[in-house]
């Protein structure tokens, strides 16, 4: 199996070559499970002032004892999803700092 990532501008993308039907639902599977834990790290810091770096990464835990199908995604996968739910916090804090007109509000 021949995995190659690709960085998108907004999401990350996997392109999978000549891949059996099993292994494309699987990579399928595991990018929405990614895009679950970056979902809920963003809304946990929504409803929860002064939230760091390292909150999102205990909630990583957290959503992998809680959620089975989180469990299945590795811990370094899941901090990656926080990883880049922290970027787009951070880069908004920066640009509502610098007084950018277009803030980008996480989403």
């Amino acid at each position: 199996m021949r995995v190659k990532a690709l960085r998108a501008a907004k999401a990350r993308e996997a392109k999978l070559l000549h891949g059996a039907p099993a292994q494309y639902q699987a990579l399928d599977e595991a990018t929405r499970t990614a895009q679950f834990v970056r979902n809920k790290c963003l809304h946990y810091w929504m409803d929860n002032q002064s939230v760091g770096k390292k909150e999102l990464y205990a909630l990583c835990k957290h959503l992998a004892e809680e959620f089975e199908f989180a469990a299945k995604l590795s811990s370094t996968a899941r901090q990656a999803s926080a990883e880049r739910a922290w970027a787009a916090i951070s880069n908004f804090y920066r640009r509502c700092r610098d007084g950018e007109k277009k803030k980008g509000y996480p989403q």
